[in-house]
């Protein structure tokens, strides 16, 4: 077990002594829950394209390492050196994205990813953390100092990030990060009467979306009206969490993998509910609920605005991604090709969440045992 003495004042022990274990922990289980979901659910699909069974698990482990290395290496940054590090990415993600629309490879009718050697990038994934922290730090600026223009400045950022996601496209990342901007804007004091104009934006996106956007129109016709078209994977999920029942058919026992050819990525939430029940799937969605609420109520008392922004932005962030993946898989939602955090296989994926989480980590930290002095001085007054 790691202990540290309190008189020790180095960056590990200061680090231990304010970081938030408790999250840490329940990052690592759904860390290592998604891990095990990934063996389930992946054999099946690397055999059916002629792969190593366990070609997609062994890159899952690689990709998690890196993953909670950087998790662990942004945890220890300060809160001015997550702002620093927001600055510099975002452009970096920015300029990456817009190199997708020019040399990115043609997947499935969108250009959302970059080849390097025998890896991909979803430079998208990265885009969402620091866009967030980026945007929180202008709110928390113009909140202190009105003279300066910091939603204007956000809304440029903004318009820029919704654009390239929409030339892409990919309208899944595109409403999750209009969803995130929102309630940051809410949090920071947003004006009833921006708040009028983003909703209308948001429907006239929307509805231009559906009616310009074949894929979209097939999507949310599908999800309204399922004898309108092909609903193969919606259905099969359902059929998935069917059979599984409360306690699953039991661990490699699963069909849905055999034939879905998202069963390890969008649709890994089926197969955890086939092979291991819904009392499993109960559990991995309260872990997700323990992550958001701990971290929130790390917040409760956060007197800072560009900390509580932007935590607050990551957490609701990662939280929605979670609902849509999941309402997806239970056809409650339209169809949006996005993956369940740190349970879904993926590379870029896995190592945004390890940033956006590095963050949260970092931004929550405290010093605990004064804050038990406090707790304590409070009781006795």
């Amino acid at each position: 077990m790691i202990t540290f003495a309190r008189s020790d004042n180095s960056l590990l022990s200061r680090w231990w002594w304010t970081v938030d274990r408790w999250l840490i922990l329940a990052l690592l289980l759904l860390i290592s829950a998604g891990f095990l979901m990934t063996f389930a659910a992946s054999t099946a699909v690397a055999e059916r394209l002629n792969l190593q069974s366990l070609h997609f698990v062994k890159r899952q482990a690689m990709f998690i390492l890196a993953a909670l290395g950087i998790m662990f290496g942004v945890s220890l940054m300060s809160e001015r050196g997550i702002r620093r590090l927001a600055v510099l990415l975002l452009p970096v993600a920015i300029g990456l994205m817009v190199l997708t629309l020019f040399i990115g490879p043609d997947i499935k009718g969108a250009t959302r990813w970059l080849s390097l050697g025998s890896f991909t990038i979803q430079p998208s994934e990265f885009l969402k953390p620091v866009f967030v922290v980026a945007v929180g730090w202008m709110f928390a600026e113009e909140f202190k100092n009105p003279s300066f223009p910091g939603r204007k400045i956000a809304l440029v950022v903004f318009t820029i990030a919704i654009a390239l996601l929409v030339m892409q496209p990919d309208f899944g990342q595109t409403a999750l990060l209009t969803a995130t901007f929102i309630a940051q804007f809410i949090l920071a004091g947003l004006p009833l009467m921006w708040l009028g104009g983003l909703a209308a934006v948001g429907i006239g996106g929307s509805i231009a979306a559906y009616l310009l956007v074949p894929h979209v129109q097939s999507r949310i016709d599908r999800f309204l009206d399922p004898a309108s078209g092909d609903t193969y994977q919606i259905d099969t999920a359902l059929n998935a969490f069917r059979a599984g029942g409360l306690f699953g058919r039991g661990p490699g026992e699963g069909a849905v993998k055999k034939v879905l050819p998202d069963a390890h990525t969008d649709f890994i939430f089926a197969v955890a509910g086939e092979e291991f029940g819904t009392i499993a799937c109960i559990a991995i969605l309260s872990v997700f609920a323990v992550i958001v609420i701990r971290g929130l109520a790390q917040l409760m008392e956060e007197e800072n605005p560009f900390i509580l922004l932007a935590a607050s932005g990551l957490l609701t962030m990662f939280g929605l991604q979670a609902i849509i993946n999941i309402g997806v898989n239970l056809a409650l939602l339209p169809s949006k090709g996005m993956t369940l955090p740190f349970i879904s296989y993926g590379g870029s994926s896995l190592l945004a969440l390890g940033l956006a989480m590095g963050m949260v980590l970092a931004l929550t930290r405290k010093n605990r045992s004064r804050r038990r002095m406090d707790f304590r001085q409070r009781r006795t007054l």
